[in-house]
């Protein structure tokens, strides 16, 4: 359904470091680099599905209250790594690794970047 998602950023390079190690536990890497936008994907991706720029009007990003971006993690191992490499990173938190009550097997963590922009992992397989 979405072709590609971006969030807003005031510091593309602090931006670039925090996202540089959190993403990689995901299996998402940084494919695309301008002074304007990092671009990632996974390995296997033929373009970027995630994007982080630098507002196209020149204004400061801001968060989107009630936005979120969730990423798709293959096992728990790696939401429990993503929110451990995210808050090492600088990141906050906003609900560590735990099983949800959306459905039996939807374990997810969530956290703020470091632009106030919130994420979540999450795996909907049974370990």
């Amino acid at each position: 359904m979405l072709l590609y998602v971006t969030l807003g950023t005031n510091d593309l390079y602090r931006a670039g470091h925090f996202y540089d190690a959190v993403l990689p536990v995901l299996g998402y890497r940084r494919q695309h680099y301008s002074e304007e936008e990092i671009g990632y994907s996974a390995e296997s991706d033929t373009r970027c599905r995630f994007w982080v720029v630098t507002p196209f009007n020149r204004r400061r990003a801001t968060s989107g209250n009630g936005a979120m971006v969730a990423f798709a993690a293959e096992t728990r191992a790696a939401v429990d790594a993503f929110h451990a490499a995210a808050m090492a990173a600088g990141g906050m938190d906003e609900g560590g690794p735990s099983l949800r009550s959306y459905h039996a097997h939807f374990y997810a963590a969530y956290i703020r970047d470091l632009d106030g922009n919130k994420l979540c992992a999450v795996c909907e397989n049974p370990v």
